[in-house]
């Protein structure tokens, strides 16, 4: 957070012998990981540019018709996908007809893991939505609502440039605090948390020296129950 951050600890060693730095606690059932995802970061970058060769970011549209800055992909058994129709999952990439690219053991192990750390045990994600933001991207306030069980956590994983996270309420006008990701962060929110309104007010700094001027983010959720 950009004032003053409270650490806790997990009560757990699994992320100090993972090299985990911090742990920030931004919810009653909400965590920010500092650092999780870099000892998995070789395996992370060399299975995203797989999936992404199957199955290429683009630009969707929002329910209103109007096209995202931000360009999107998804690995797993289902898909998220958006159209001036609305949002749904799909077992099906509608760009290229065919199921989307299986979810890669390195995303979905690391998934599980930060899930069950931040007290949410037996989270098995099927779906992994790929969001890839440049300088000028953002993402505006919303809630992960698409999924049929409210009980299975969000587990977002950081990569490339850093980037200003909003971290609202569970409604639109409630206030907002603003959290600092950088690579290899992972935020976990679930129970009590998981209807939270969050978003991408804009990124930080200079471009990352592997991916260059953009931030990957990994969202692990379970669609379908």
């Amino acid at each position: 957070m950009t004032s003053s951050e409270t650490l806790a600890p997990l009560g757990d060693d699994l992320f100090a012998r993972a090299g985990l730095e911090q742990q920030l606690q931004i919810g009653p059932q909400a965590w920010l990981l500092r650092g999780l995802a870099l000892a998995h970061e070789a395996e992370l970058l060399a299975d995203l540019a797989t999936v992404l060769q199957q199955a290429p970011l683009r630009h969707m549209v929002t329910r209103g018709g109007r096209r995202m800055s931000v360009q999107t992909s998804s690995c797993g058994a289902w898909g998220w996908t958006s159209s001036p129709n609305g949002y749904a999952y799909s077992a099906v990439d509608p760009q290229s007809g065919l199921p989307w690219p299986a979810m890669p053991d390195s995303m979905r192990q690391l998934g599980t893991m930060a899930a069950q750390a931040a007290g949410f045990a037996g989270f098995a994600p099927d779906s992994c939505l790929i969001n890839q933001y440049l300088p000028e991207s953002k993402m505006g306030l919303h809630q992960d609502r698409d999924e049929s069980d409210f009980t299975q956590p969000i587990v977002s994983v950081s990569l490339g440039m850093s980037a200003l996270f909003m971290w609202g309420g569970l409604a639109r006008s409630d206030k907002v605090q603003t959290v600092h990701l950088h690579h290899g962060d992972v935020v976990v929110w679930g129970g009590q948390d998981r209807l939270r309104f969050h978003g991408v007010r804009r990124l930080l700094g200079p471009a990352h020296p592997q991916l260059g001027p953009r931030r990957i983010n990994l969202t692990l959720r379970r669609a379908r129950g």
